[in-house]
């Protein structure tokens, strides 16, 4: 058979809601969703939630490519809501997902995109529940977006962590491993590029990890992922308009060195690419170590080290010691560096 066929790619009926719309739902979505799903065919889904407190949020995604090394759009949509839910200190739960898909989309595509999202939401222990699929003409979309809605529960003691509120001078900021993995890994596919060594996404679930220090310590005081803008706009976020900056020390940020070698190559500057499997934590100088200590132990975590602290000094601002003892001004950029990188 071949991709003509129109067995082989998705066409417009396949989102009509007619007989086509059924039998992808069932040979695709429900053979690797239907497993953990609540009520799969139902306009809803009704969900049971033991807690006072919920966090909520939504994220679309467009990667291009879809498929690039370490993962693809599919993975990172479950990963991205995973986190997002996690780093405000909140243990995921449900998810629900919305595809929006060009007519010509190799159905063998979709379905290895689908089924890395089961098995990512698996690992990270939570439960696809509801979901939607509209097919759009050829040209009206880029292959295939999907939008990934998570509920989870909040932690307690967690609900200053968002806002940062307990920060103060003297707190460290640990970052559990190398950054700009994710962004060099889809810019490098992308244009192309033939790399000697291997450069992959870092793209992973870190709820676990995040759990592990959350029942450790009250004193985890911020956290956030460092996906779009990288870890320099997470910090310039965290000290805007705030009575305290930040002290950042440039020999401590762990970057892989091919992965440093291409974004000198491409002119990008690592503190601002992407990360799929990154997160700044802010804490208590007191337990520092003993958090770095339970990240290294995760395999999420290896590449785990203290980069900076937080300083009464230099009041907004992001400030880096670099390698040959200079001080540069870490700025949020006005745009960003890599479209569509996730």
């Amino acid at each position: 058979m071949t991709k003509n066929n129109n067995e082989d790619i998705i066409i417009l009926d396949h989102g009509s809601g007619g007989q086509l719309s059924q039998e992808l739902i069932r040979n695709v979505f429900l053979k690797h969703f239907g497993k953990s799903s609540a009520a799969p065919l139902a306009d809803s889904a009704i969900l049971s939630i033991d807690s006072n407190k919920i966090a909520m949020t939504t994220d679309s995604y467009v990667v291009q490519p879809i498929f690039f090394p370490g993962g693809n759009i599919g993975k990172l949509a479950i990963c991205g809501t995973v986190n997002d839910l996690s780093v405000v200190g909140a243990k995921p739960c449900y998810l629900s997902c919305g595809f929006i898909i060009e007519e010509g989309l190799p159905i063998s595509d979709l379905e290895l995109i689908v089924k890395s999202m089961a098995d990512e939401a698996s690992k990270c222990g939570v439960t696809i529940v509801t979901g939607d699929t509209k097919v759009v003409e050829r040209g009206s979309c880029d292959k295939i977006f999907i939008n990934t809605t998570g509920i989870g529960t909040l932690m307690d003691h967690c609900e200053h962590i968002s806002s940062g509120s307990k920060i103060q001078p003297g707190d460290k900021i640990i970052i559990n491993g190398t950054i700009a993995d994710h962004g060099m890994a889809v810019i490098s596919k992308r244009n192309g590029l033939e790399i000697e060594a291997k450069i992959e996404s870092d793209c992973a679930g870190l709820n676990y990890m995040i759990e592990k220090i959350l029942k450790y310590s009250k004193d985890i005081h911020f956290m956030r992922d460092a996906t779009r803008g990288g870890l320099a706009t997470v910090l310039c976020e965290c000290v805007e308009n705030r009575s305290f900056g930040v002290k950042l020390d440039e020999e401590n940020i762990p970057v892989n060195e091919a992965v440093e070698g291409v974004c000198e190559l491409l002119g990008f500057d690592p503190l601002y690419v992407a990360n799929e499997g990154k997160l700044v934590a802010i804490v208590s100088s007191s337990i520092a170590d003993d958090v770095l200590a339970i990240f290294k132990k995760d395999a999420l975590g290896k590449s785990a080290r203290i980069i900076g602290e937080i300083t009464s000094e230099n009041k907004s601002m992001v400030v880096m010691k670099t390698g040959v003892g200079g001080h540069r001004l870490i700025s949020m950029l006005s745009g960003g560096q890599l479209p569509r990188i996730c």
